[in-house]
């Protein structure tokens, strides 16, 4: 074993974690961890892989890195366990992983700078069916409940150029996945102000051979008229928008400070359903932030049947120290975990019903390495024995098992 990354949270990790994996391709034995901070669970299963990982490979170097270990360096640099750590700024450095003249690891000399890199060739996806290509990072908003800003900094956007030739390296992928910390903010720091849209859009022209193009999580408020133009109409564009909503209550948005209202959340939904009927919505969800009543968590119940949100990560809060939202007065953590039961049950049912809208409809499924595939709208369907990975097949489904269409 040269080296082993393994990547915690969301997207933009994994397609980080890749490259991290060719850094480490002919060097001495190492573990990475690409840690996550999103909530404080997140945290502790950051610090559980450490301690797991330390335990199953006792003579490798152990390195952490990710958002985790850029807020908490101090506390992951003070665990036994651990033999470096690796701040955001610095893990996309090759030098960084370069060991010096007695065996330390070489954390690059120039200053940590937020800058966004393309990624080498191995973070094209070489170990997943679809291509994770992260075209922005870090974020410029002030969310309460977030701590993310001080672990990746201002949002950065990556040249339309620079997009172009990452995906141009990749081979044999059927589907890119453009991901990022505030995807929706890309082009606002680069000359002229580009939106996301007309990246989007560039995309399409320079491959017009590439099958599928899905965004990962988005803000509602930025969603741009060119976007929504190709969300709506453009085939190649898959038909799953997952929205930040993060509640469906206006007074609990406000003390989040989010840019949205309820009111904009179901209108944008409406908008996007009237225009492409068979897309399908996701929604970020945080149950039981405070100072929430029980009227609030209904409106955030309420809030999944009125957008049809069918692909659902519910939260239940937890105070970051450092974030505003930790000074307010909090809800009850029995209570929390209880209303994001609730808030799950209903994106369950309102999934149920979608799935069974779905039977006798082909559709067409890019084949997974567990003999499952997804359609263009996200849902799991399971694949004929033998349909190559990474191959896109269609599958018209009779019947749904433990929430796999077959």
């Amino acid at each position: 074993m040269s080296g082993q990354v393994v990547s915690l949270g969301c997207r933009l990790n994994i397609a980080e974690s890749e490259a991290i994996s060719g850094f480490l391709a002919d060097g001495p034995p190492t573990v990475v961890v690409n840690s996550c901070a999103v909530t404080a669970e997140a945290v502790r299963q950051s610090r559980r892989a450490v301690r797991r990982l330390r335990r199953e490979n006792p003579d490798a170097r152990l390195v952490v890195t990710g958002c985790a270990a850029t807020i908490e360096q101090d506390a992951f640099a003070g665990m036994a366990e651990v033999d470096a750590v690796v701040p955001n700024a610095d893990k996309l450095k090759p030098a960084t992983w370069r060991p010096h003249e007695g065996g330390d690891l070489g954390v690059a000399t120039e200053p940590s700078v937020n800058r966004l890199r393309p990624l080498p060739s191995r973070g094209s996806g070489t170990s997943h069916t679809r291509a994770f290509v992260p075209v922005q990072n870090g974020c410029d908003h002030a969310c309460t409940f977030c701590i993310i800003p001080q672990g990746r900094g201002t949002s950065v956007s990556l040249v339309t150029a620079a997009v172009i030739e990452a995906i141009a390296r990749l081979e044999g992928v059927n589907e890119v996945v453009l991901t990022g910390v505030d995807v929706t903010s890309w082009g606002a720091d680069l000359p002229g102000s580009p939106r996301l849209g007309d990246l989007v859009a560039a995309i399409l022209h320079a491959f017009p051979a590439l099958p599928r193009l899905r965004l990962s999580s988005l803000d509602g408020v930025e969603i741009d008229p060119l976007l929504f133009e190709l969300i709506t109409q453009e085939a190649r564009v898959m038909p799953h928008v997952h929205l930040s909503l993060q509640s469906g209550n206006d007074m609990v948005l406000k003390r989040m400070k989010r840019r949205h209202s309820r009111h904009d959340a179901i209108d944008l939904v409406q908008r996007l359903k009237a225009r492409r009927p068979g897309i399908a919505i996701g929604a970020d969800l945080i149950a039981g932030f405070p100072t929430e009543t029980p009227e609030m968590h209904a409106d955030n119940v309420s809030i999944v049947r009125d957008c049809s949100v069918v692909h659902g990560h519910v939260f239940p809060y937890s105070p970051r120290p450092g974030t505003p939202a930790a000074r307010m007065p909090q809800v009850d953590p029995v209570l929390v975990r209880e209303r994001a039961a609730e808030v799950r049950a209903e994106v369950a049912r309102q999934r149920r019903d979608w799935l069974q809208s779905l039977l006798g409809t082909p559709a067409q499924v890019l084949a997974e390495r567990d003999g499952t595939g997804h359609a263009g709208h996200f849902a799991t369907y399971r694949v004929p024995e033998g349909t190559p990975v990474g191959s896109l097949v269609t599958v018209t489904p009779t019947r749904i098992f433990e929430g796999i269409l077959e």
